[in-house]
């Protein structure tokens, strides 16, 4: 195996939540004690219920926010405490495509003007050979080129999000993050997405951070998934194996709780019993624990740790480890 082209060594990030002015501070753990490592050309997948820290980590390693503590190594160096100006060079490698591409769009823009914005900035391009730019980057996400002169409000949001990923990889960046890319959309569009997505990554060799919430859907093309759960993640398994070999109780709730089309009818979904305790108070010890039927005294004491059983694959679960 390569060395990674991105690894993340125990980060952690907190928020302070709102108060009033004579209560006691609180503070939400967003991510607590991460770390993973993504390698040149494949997907790495976050996944979890909304509110996990996925979308948190994303931002941590495309420099939108900064960690409390912990490393981010990118091509060898470390990039987390890297000032504006010094990360301005590597914000061509890193790219992220957002859950709503209308709202990261300047509606008065031509698409022609937002797909090319990115190369002008970064002096890769002549306003003079934008129009062809911007038909070729059309053609790349299979979009028609007489787009250039519209305007986002004018293209359903299948295309929005083709526009946005377009836009994201004409930097040709190493990394793409992308954050809920797929959850706004019907499923017959995600799926074709999610091809042009595969599609990319094999032709421009690109590694991409996969952000959902949909394990079924992310199980199909993600190498590694990393299931997460308030702030912390509970196993790392590769996607091919998550069906069969997943042994972390949440990610055995998770998959229980799927639904497809092509299920048995006789084929229940699962709930996941009892309610995450509030991110503002998480208890101590396993952060499942109040959900896991597999508690004990051990698991409201000590928080497990990753530990690797198979090649690839970590799980953070005592029971786990006494099987």
């Amino acid at each position: 195996m390569s060395e990674p082209l991105l690894s993340v060594k125990n980060m952690k990030k907190t928020f302070q939540a709102n108060g009033g002015m004579f209560s006691k501070k609180k503070f939400v753990h967003a991510v607590n004690d991460v770390s993973f490592d993504i390698y040149p050309g494949e997907t790495f997948s976050l996944v979890g219920e909304s509110g996990c820290g996925k979308s948190t980590t994303g931002k941590l390693i495309d420099h939108l926010i900064t960690p409390d503590s912990g490393e981010i190594w990118f091509e060898g160096k470390e990039i987390s405490r890297l000032s504006e100006k010094e990360m301005r060079p590597l914000r061509s490698d890193i790219q992220m495509v957002f859950q709503d591409p209308l709202a990261s769009f300047d509606p008065k823009m031509k698409i022609v003007d937002i797909l090319t914005e990115p190369l002008i900035n970064f002096g890769k391009l002549k306003k003079s050979e934008k129009e062809a730019k911007a038909r070729e980057l059309l053609e790349m996400v299979e979009l028609p080129g007489d787009f250039v002169d519209r305007y986002p409000h004018n293209m359903s949001g299948g295309q929005r999000q083709r526009i946005s990923i377009a836009r994201a990889l004409s930097l040709e960046p190493e990394i793409l993050v992308c954050d809920e890319a797929t959850s706004a959309l019907d499923v017959s569009v995600q799926e074709s997405v999610i091809e042009l997505l595969v599609r990319l990554q094999k032709e421009k060799n690109i590694s991409m951070l996969f952000i959902c919430h949909d394990l079924a859907l992310i199980r199909s093309f993600a190498h590694q998934i990393a299931v997460m759960y308030l702030g912390n993640i509970v196993e790392v398994i590769p996607g091919e194996d998550v069906t069969e070999h997943a042994v972390h109780p949440y990610t055995q709730a998770l998959l229980g709780a799927q639904f497809s089309i092509h299920m048995d009818p006789s084929q229940k979904i699962q709930s996941i019993e009892s309610e995450a305790p509030s991110p503002l108070d998480v208890p101590k010890g396993c952060p499942f624990q109040n959900r896991c039927e597999h508690c004990t005294d051990r698991c409201k004491a000590e928080m497990p740790k990753l530990k690797e059983i198979a090649p690839g694959h970590a799980v953070a679960c005592f029971y786990v480890e006494e099987q």
